[in-house]
């Protein structure tokens, strides 16, 4: 059932015009962002979904395409990973279970991500529990992608450029991508039960392994966000580094 829904949630949102983005509600409510039909944006997404369709390897899919922006292909994938995490927190959203964590709960072992609200001198770093974390994250990115000064998706391929190329750009997908990872460190901990048992494991499992695939091929996470993880992570970058291998001498081992 669930993998039906999903096909068919990311299959009427692929040439819709762009709405804003909202959050997984308590009601377990989603709308994922939409790229606008024509744009770059769309085109770059496009090339993604072809390639898996087409049956390209993980390692083809994340791949920067011949004659195309590392920027702009980043920019895409920081809104097509925040809608794969989205649509997975959107299952859990609305169960009674997760206000039973406290501050400080919820996390990968040995860690604990805080929030910070405010800026400057102002900034105050908080303890909040895993979900509420989570939340706090889908609404930060959902704003930042909803910004079009940050996000731009028009028409206007150059000026989209100009600002995919900045590097205030480059910090603020560095965050992004940074969050994302930690919002998968959360659903594994602590939730993968719950969405194995609902049959979704196989899903979180395939998004998770695209993401990590594409942030080794661009070196997005630092190693010190990885360390909670390791245990997945390892294998998914030894298939990574194999593939990579293999495509780039297709006669060894014969």
């Amino acid at each position: 059932f669930f993998f039906l829904l999903f096909d068919l949630l990311l299959r009427n949102t692929m040439s819709a015009p762009r709405t804003k983005s909202s959050v997984p509600t308590s009601s377990g409510t989603f709308q994922p962002l939409r790229h606008r039909s024509g744009t770059m944006r769309d085109r770059l997404h496009n090339y993604t979904k072809r390639t898996l369709g087409a049956g390209g390897s993980m390692n083809e899919a994340v791949a920067l395409p011949p004659g195309e922006s590392c920027a702009g292909w980043v920019a895409v994938h920081a809104v097509d990973f925040y809608n794969d995490v989205s649509t997975i927190w959107a299952v859990m959203a609305g169960d009674p279970y997760l206000s039973s964590f406290r501050p400080g709960e919820g996390f990968p072992s040995g860690v604990e991500y805080r929030w910070s609200e405010g800026s400057g001198r102002d900034a105050q770093t908080v303890s909040v529990s895993a979900p509420v974390y989570i939340e706090k994250v889908l609404h930060w990115i959902a704003e930042q992608i909803n910004d079009e000064t940050k996000f731009p998706d028009d028409d206007d391929e150059a000026e989209a450029l100009r600002v995919f190329q900045t590097p205030q750009f480059a910090a603020l997908c560095g965050q992004i991508f940074r969050r994302l990872f930690r919002v998968y460190g959360i659903v594994y901990s602590s939730f993968f039960g719950t969405l194995e048992a609902l049959g979704m494991a196989p899903h979180l499992n395939t998004c998770f392994k695209h993401f990590m695939f594409f942030c080794t091929e661009f070196g997005l996470l630092p190693e010190r966000e990885v360390e909670p993880l390791e245990v997945l992570v390892k294998p998914i970058r030894k298939q990574y580094y194999l593939a990579k291998q293999g495509a780039q001498n297709p006669g060894a081992g014969r």
